[in-house]
């Protein structure tokens, strides 16, 4: 039973639509030229009236951030319980962020000028790496130590208060920089003229550091999407 309010549930309806209209402006020009102003105008309402339901601008984009981080960490978390190993979790992230590119780019991309996200953002962001490295721990074991494992051993607060060792938290980091290399040059269209398939050109990337006995099932995933954006 809904125990909210008319009211509570009238704002909370013009809420979701002022962000709704927000990430349509995102899509057009972009997160550094959100204008409360003017998604005021296309409501139908005044500018003052708007800031009744956000303070300004931050507090918009905070909710929006929240928004794709928690609906990142719910899909990794809903993969991982299906039993998703690491290559399946990189293509579910692939998945995740062709579905909504503006998403993706305003947690991952380019910082949005004079905007500073609150702590509470890092805290769900940590339930994404701890999923990655949860997932990237039910590999076995690659092989010799590395400086980099060394490294990462003194330098473990993004892992937040995951065991994982230094072997795992190097894994799991590969992973998520290379895969987010790849994945911004798609959805910046950079493949684009180039007559590659992006979609095979990340499942060879999640080949490459999966594995034997891990690339085929990665590729079939790939080659069973064939969603690439800005391919042949």
């Amino acid at each position: 039973m809904d125990a909210k309010t008319p009211r509570e549930r009238y704002r909370a309806q013009v809420r979701t639509e002022i962000k709704q209209r927000a990430w349509e402006q995102i899509a057009t020009a972009g997160a550094s030229a959100l204008s409360l102003n003017a998604i005021a105008k296309q409501m139908g309402m005044s500018g003052p009236a708007l800031y009744r339901y956000f303070d300004g601008r931050d507090e918009l984009i905070t909710e929006l951030v929240r928004d794709a981080y928690r609906s990142l960490a719910d899909t990794f978390r809903t993969a991982a319980e299906s039993g998703a190993d690491l290559p399946a979790l990189a293509h579910t992230l692939r998945a995740w962020a062709l579905r909504d590119p503006q998403r993706y780019f305003l947690i991952y991309g380019t910082p949005v000028p004079g905007y500073e996200a609150p702590d509470d953002t890092t805290a769900i962001s940590s339930e994404i790496m701890a999923t990655l490295l949860d997932t990237a721990a039910a590999l076995p074991p690659g092989g010799p130590a590395t400086p980099f494992d060394a490294h990462l051993a003194a330098h473990r607060a993004w892992a937040g208060d995951h065991d994982a060792p230094p072997e795992t938290l190097h894994r799991a980091l590969m992973f998520w920089t290379r895969l987010h290399g790849a994945l911004s040059l798609e959805l910046s269209g950079h493949f684009t003229g180039m007559g590659i398939d992006p979609a095979q050109l990340y499942a060879a990337e999640v080949d490459a550091m999966a594995g034997p006995g891990h690339a085929s099932d990665a590729h079939a995933s790939a080659e069973g999407r064939g969603d690439g954006a800005g391919g042949s």
